[in-house]
């Protein structure tokens, strides 16, 4: 297992995995990743934003899925997790903690929280986030255009809390 910040190459795998992995729940509808402009380009698109990633996880040199962190525009102290997706061969197997991993320790250290956004659906990733010390908020911190999300969490990091 490898995981490292996405390449140009990695763009149409990465959205091939985001949309087949909406699909597969039937979340291939408005206001969820499926449709968002940025899926044919998303190594341009946290290349080119500040304090922001995106990597990727591969498995025998393939990749497998991802993870990305970006500012969330409302608020700039806190950051936004996004498009954490798996291909349906690397699910179950404990990547998502590793992803989950790597993309707080960025988040860290260039913000004091970190958001996201989810649906009840999704609840392997609800799972998930409760284990990383999110906490459910009872509505969204902003408007991000992802209208079909339901669950919206917050994490405070250490060195930020009150």
């Amino acid at each position: 297992m490898l995981i490292r910040e996405i390449k140009t190459t990695d763009n149409n795998i990465l959205k091939l995995i985001i949309q087949t992995s909406l699909q597969d729940l039937d979340l291939a509808i408005e206001g969820t990743a499926y449709f968002d402009p940025q899926l044919d380009h998303l190594s341009d698109y946290y290349q080119n934003l500040q304090h922001a990633a995106y990597w990727v996880v591969e498995l025998n040199q393939k990749v497998v899925g991802g993870i990305g962190i970006a500012p969330l525009e409302a608020i700039p102290s806190t950051c936004e997790l996004q498009k954490l997706y798996l291909s349906s061969e690397a699910q179950g197997l404990g990547l998502s903690k590793d992803l989950m991993k790597t993309a707080l320790s960025f988040a860290s250290q260039h913000y004091e929280a970190c958001y996201l956004e989810t649906n009840h659906n999704l609840k392997a990733a609800c799972v998930l986030y409760e284990k990383f010390d999110f906490r459910l908020l009872n509505s969204p911190l902003s408007k991000t255009g992802h209208i079909a999300m339901d669950r919206w969490y917050i994490k405070s990091f250490p060195q930020h809390e009150d």
